[in-house]
């Protein structure tokens, strides 16, 4: 195989066969779609509730504050909470935390302390979750 080849490979056309019932599979796949949603596994999404004077301060109102994975979205957090705590979150915010320059006393050497993201949890009123 060379690298600068400037022959081409034709490409051969194939007509695909027509067919009527185009609808019907559109419908199969949003089904699909949406057992794929439900059916998936959100363990992941939430590390753990962040326990800090501030997200104490915030429960009373009825806002919760937890440690999420880097990689989850607003919805991931709220199918999370669903299915974990049986309860509708009424809006979600998400916070990324950066990363920060520390330097160690004993040795003078500085490192980095990892960031992440954080999710605030509004609930309606009435609604509560417990932390165990």
């Amino acid at each position: 195989m060379a690298l600068f080849s400037r022959k081409t490979e034709e490409k051969k056309t194939v007509k695909a066969p027509k067919k009527a019932p185009a609808a019907k599979k559109e419908v199969a796949v949003k089904s699909i779609a949406v057992q794929a949603v439900s059916a998936r596994d959100v363990s992941h999404v939430l590390r753990h509730a962040r326990i800090t004077e501030k997200a104490t301060m915030h429960q009373g109102a009825g806002v919760y504050t937890f440690d999420i994975n880097e990689s989850a979205t607003k919805n991931d957090v709220i199918a999370a909470i669903r299915a974990l705590y049986k309860v509708t979150p009424r809006k979600v915010a998400v916070v990324t935390v950066p990363s920060k320059m520390r330097r160690n006393m004993r040795t003078g050497k500085t490192g980095v302390k990892r960031g992440g993201k954080k999710a605030y949890v509004y609930l309606k009123k009435g609604e509560t979750i417990t932390m165990a």
